[in-house]
């Protein structure tokens, strides 16, 4: 077993409208896209995969023809969802603005250490524009590790996932 540390390197997720997905990304987020691969058979699929950089990490979307969203679950909707930061609440004003531009709907939440707004992409992706941003710790946090071991604790034995 290697102690190398790992970094996060991409993230990926499926979408189902690849147009509407492109120009989301890519014009409202203004992210630039960065690669993109397709091919014939993902599980029987014509696929195409659209990377979008986001700072020094990649966010993969993937689109598989005819593929169908899977059916919600019980979690609050912002339960799963994918943040991204500013370094100040002026720039994040800038991005309810341009959300506001291109009629994108948002919710804002104050967290006391940030403040956030959420909104969704075309294929019903939670994203988050946090500000500050989250500080990059590598190193582990007893307090937070005795939290983490508090909680499980006094929970009844979680459900085995399927």
């Amino acid at each position: 077993m290697s102690d190398a540390a790992l970094r996060f390197d991409h993230l990926a997720l499926p979408v189902y409208d690849a147009r509407q997905t492109y120009r989301f990304y890519s014009e409202v987020l203004k992210l630039p896209l960065v690669d993109a691969l397709s091919g014939d058979d993902w599980g029987g699929k014509p696929w195409l995969m659209m990377f979008f950089g986001a700072g020094a990490q990649l966010i993969a979307l993937c689109a598989l023809r005819g593929a169908r969203p899977a059916p919600r679950d019980d979690l609050p909707d912002d339960v799963r969802h994918y943040a991204f930061s500013v370094a100040s609440r002026a720039e994040q004003r800038q991005w309810m603005a341009r959300l506001e531009a291109h009629g994108v709907q948002y919710t804002e939440e104050d967290h006391g250490r940030q403040h956030s707004i959420y909104f969704r992409d075309p294929n019903g992706i939670m994203l988050e524009v946090t500000t500050p941003a989250s500080t990059g710790a590598a190193a582990s946090d007893h307090a937070a590790g005795q939290l983490v071991q508090r909680w499980i604790e006094a929970a009844p034995t979680a459900p085995r996932a399927p």
